[in-house]
């Protein structure tokens, strides 16, 4: 048995409340599973992504032309769906 299947069987075979303790923590046992780390790794990102720019760059002329049409949005929104 490989250590990766190791690490599932013992994971699947902890009690539920043991295993919400280790979801809880896994972002300190493996940092790059942190949101903000994985944010700052794609800012950080300086390969050029063509694509995505020129989507950026579309949808900012959409919202100069006409902001009404973006909904916007709030904290309880991203709350709401927690």
């Amino acid at each position: 048995m490989s250590t990766l299947q190791e690490i599932k069987a013992a994971i699947q075979a902890l009690p539920m409340d043991e295993r919400k303790k280790f979801i809880a923590e896994l972002p300190v046992l493996l940092p790059e599973l942190d949101g903000d780390a994985a944010w700052d790794r794609i800012l950080q990102d300086t390969h050029p992504r063509p694509a995505l720019s020129a989507l950026l760059n579309e949808t900012e002329v959409e919202y100069k032309r006409d902001p009404a049409a973006f909904a916007e949005t709030s904290e309880t929104e991203f709350d709401r769906h927690s």
